[in-house]
């Protein structure tokens, strides 16, 4: 493939936190869910495919580097949405590419003292993906609440709230807000668009995260 630090449009000198923030600038500029229904789309995820592959040689050769160096490889967050690690990353790709059913077969089988903030969103997303807002909405709180932080989940949550909501014809004082997160108040400042995947992520758009 081309050099992956000029598809990414950083230097070779790069740290690895100024490679991670041009990769998830890029996914979500790129993202395919932006794209849905547009002429620009197979471009787009073309260009998102490209990407994806540039930021996994790059943290590829850089883990190898640090190993052959006696240091601890590094983990970084692979996968479409940018926060992944290492260990669902071929959920992420198979969720990308419309194989939802072979995704869950490996998200089931994950053991249940196992399954983290980041099981719980790539099931929602799966679930989205399905067209199952309910459960996906169960399974993005779930994740928000373990990892409150992390905007790809966060984002993922606002717009299956939004949804819902329209869903049900506006506010429902039963169904927890996307501004609330159920008291959490973890989900304010985050534009719908820039959901996922940002996966993903994903995290979950019809078509794309995703």
């Amino acid at each position: 493939m081309s050099d992956p630090y000029r598809i990414l449009g950083v230097s070779p000198n790069a740290s690895d936190d100024e490679v991670k923030t041009a990769y998830h600038s890029l996914a979500k500029k790129y993202h395919p869910d932006k794209y849905a229904g547009s002429p620009l789309a197979d471009l787009a995820g073309e260009k998102m495919k490209e990407i994806n592959e540039a930021y996994d040689q790059i943290m590829k050769e850089r883990k190898g580097h640090a190993n052959s160096s006696g240091q601890a490889g590094y983990g970084g967050y692979n996968g479409y949405g940018g926060y992944g690690s290492s260990e669902y990353q071929d959920v992420r790709s198979l969720i990308m590419s419309g194989r939802i059913a072979d995704a869950e077969q490996i998200l089931d089988g994950v053991p249940l003292e196992r399954r983290d903030a980041e099981w719980f969103f790539l099931k929602g997303t799966a679930l989205y993906r399905r067209g199952w807002l309910d459960e996906a909405y169960n399974d993005y709180v779930r994740a928000c609440q373990m990892n409150p932080q992390n905007p790809e989940y966060q984002a993922a949550l606002n717009q299956v709230a939004a949804q819902r909501s329209g869903m049900y014809g506006g506010y429902n004082s039963n169904v927890p807000q996307a501004n609330s997160c159920s008291g959490c108040d973890i989900c304010t400042s985050l534009c719908i668009a820039d959901t996922c995947c940002s996966c993903f992520g994903p995290g979950g758009g019809r078509g794309g995260c995703w």
